[in-house]
């Protein structure tokens, strides 16, 4: 008995062990470990430092004088207003009042193209979800290439590669003066192939905050209509730039008044603080409103499958702001105080690297606009940064504006001074 009972037992064993060698050798085996996100990196070495002065500059977020995040007042008013509404699905498309409220802000209240319906919007997961659900879009009606400017965000090229778009890059950046190099930008744009799809960022740059002048824009805009591209404008920052939401949708004004049918992808995370609530809009100018009612028809059936319906929180809180006059005074006058808290610091770094001694010329800082700063710094001296001042970034030198603070500006400028001095 014992022994029929041990066989039993050993059988049974020598299954589990089989089965469970099965689990640990079967369908995941082949599945090898993914690269760190280089931000996530830069964020993951600032939390293991134990010095006090540490700085992190890495993170793509705004944050206040304190270093800490910033509510906007008229969010916190918005959400008053909410509080007791349902959580109900929202239509595919979105919440109809924000769409609308988006489409105001983006295109101007009296655009003629939103009274004649020729404008498409669908509130999207923020502007990645924007640029995800537009390169599905592109990909099964206008199978092209994104041309994409050199550098660009470091989003845009697997959001565009998992939509099944083939990739290219145009000349953007020029490093000896780290500004733009409108000449090559203009003749690399000018060899794309006719229907080819060509990215614009609508103002501050990422990474390299490195803007067109309103004039260029004006040339930008003639040279895509007549090599005959589709503009797809990623639209991050609007008010957040220069402090005045009208004059950051220039380009994309500019672009709907030379008459492009074109998209626009919209993010409300940057300007209205609302980062973890994943708030965005698509936008497609069509040639007229039969057109755009195919279009919605079919982005609609892109979005179902995807995601079914976007959330309705931060729609909400949008619309609120956008459709009361006195939320809406607020929000312009918040979004200049950020925009105004960057631009000091801006000014602040050069004058402190001055008051150092840098002989180096950095009134590039200056020069270009927005939440991040393209340095010029060389890998090296980010890990020289990050290893003797307990400065972190990633290694392509771009700094967050938004992580500079009065208190460690004073730590910066110095640090920056020390890896650069020769």
């Amino acid at each position: 008995m014992l022994i029929r009972n041990y066989s039993k037992v050993a059988r049974s064993f020598c299954l589990n062990k089989s089965i469970n060698r099965s689990f640990t050798t079967g369908f995941w085996s082949n599945i090898i470990k993914g690269p760190e996100d280089p931000i996530l990196g830069v964020t993951v070495a600032f939390n293991k430092d134990t010095n006090p002065k540490k700085v992190n500059l890495g993170v793509g977020a705004y944050r206040d004088d304190n270093g800490k995040p910033f509510v906007l007042n008229c969010i916190r008013k918005a959400e008053e207003l909410i509080a007791n509404s349902d959580h109900e699905y929202v239509p595919i498309n979105g919440l109809a009042s924000f769409n609308s409220a988006a489409q105001k802000l983006t295109f101007g209240e009296n655009s003629t193209a939103i009274s004649e319906k020729r404008i498409v919007t669908v509130q999207t997961l923020s502007g990645t979800g924007a640029l995800r659900v537009a390169g599905s879009f592109l990909q099964r009606f206008t199978p092209a290439t994104v041309y994409l400017p050199d550098p660009s965000w470091a989003n845009h090229k697997p959001i565009f590669n998992d939509s099944g778009l083939s990739i290219g890059t145009y000349s953007y950046y020029n490093p000896a003066n780290c500004g733009l190099n409108f000449k090559e930008m203009t003749e690399s744009i000018a060899k794309l192939p006719a229907n080819s799809i060509v990215l614009l960022h609508a103002c501050a740059h990422n990474p390299t905050g490195v803007d067109p002048t309103h004039e260029q824009w004006v040339t930008i805009s003639q040279l895509v209509k007549e090599k005959n591209l589709i503009p797809l404008i990623d639209l991050a920052y609007q008010g957040f730039a220069s402090g005045d939401p009208e004059y950051d949708v220039f380009a994309v004004r500019q672009f709907l008044k030379d008459g492009h049918k074109f998209i626009v992808c919209q993010s409300f995370a940057k300007n209205f603080g609302l980062y973890g609530e994943r708030i965005g809009a698509l936008h497609v100018v069509a040639s007229n409103e039969d057109e755009a009612v195919a279009i919605e028809s079919q982005l609609k059936i892109l979005i179902r499958p995807m995601y079914s319906n976007p959330p309705v929180t931060g729609a909400r809180l949008v619309s609120t702001v956008l459709n009361d006059a006195q939320l809406t005074t607020t929000w312009r006058s918040e979004v200049r105080s950020m925009a105004s808290r960057i631009i000091t610091m801006r000014e602040s770094l050069v004058e402190g690297l001055r008051v150092h001694g840098s002989k180096r010329d950095w009134r590039h800082i200056t020069d270009q606009i927005g939440m991040f700063c393209y340095s010029g710094l060389t890998p090296e001296q980010v890990d020289a940064l990050a290893r003797d001042h307990s400065i972190y970034m990633t290694r392509n030198g771009r700094i967050s504006i938004a992580g500079v603070t009065t208190k460690n500006i004073d730590h910066l400028a110095k640090s920056m001074c020390s890896v650069t001095k020769n």
